[in-house]
């Protein structure tokens, strides 16, 4: 009893000692028909490892399809690191979806 107590303790002092998933985050470019509109955003994306796959461009499509946007093309994927650079330009669309 006394040793699976033990085994248990270490392996909750192992998961709370693992780091949490750093955020990811992805820019894109975006278009909506009837009056032609584009525009380029930064949204927050759920995958790990935070790298670009098809997972993340569904995500961000699934996002714009709600509000009426088609993607056009996810430009690249990043940490925080890289959300002060992009937040100018993505200015409205920062954050938004």
């Amino acid at each position: 009893m006394k040793k699976s107590t033990f085994l248990a303790a270490l392996a909750l002092a192992i998961t709370l000692a693992a780091p949490a998933q750093a955020a990811c985050y992805a820019d894109y470019k975006a278009k909506r028909e009837n009056p032609l509109k584009l525009h380029y955003g930064v949204v927050q994306v759920d995958i790990s490892p935070c790298a670009m796959s098809d997972k993340v461009k569904r995500q961000v499509r699934q996002r714009l399809k709600a509000s009426g946007w088609q993607l056009l093309q996810v430009q690249s994927v990043f940490d925080e690191s890289g959300l002060e650079k992009r937040k100018k330009d993505a200015g409205q669309f920062f954050l938004r979806f």
